[in-house]
């Protein structure tokens, strides 16, 4: 599997967490942006922008263009 699979699949594990939680009514909207460091989401955001840019990295890598 490739890095940007590897990325990927990651990111829609992420997502399938989230969406769980969300339909348990864990939730709070705060709680995606708000990172106390002790929620269910506990560094969510900050790991999935990173996982995000990498994947950006990644294809401009691929692609022989830049940000």
């Amino acid at each position: 599997m490739s890095e940007k699979q590897k990325i990927i699949q990651q990111m829609l594990q992420m997502q399938k967490q989230f969406i769980a939680k969300e339909h348990e009514g864990g939730i709070e909207s705060e709680d995606y942006y708000a990172d106390d460091g002790e929620g269910v989401l506990s560094g969510y955001h900050q790991k999935y922008s990173e996982l995000a840019n990498q994947l950006i990295d990644l294809a401009h890598q691929e692609k022989g263009s830049r940000r």
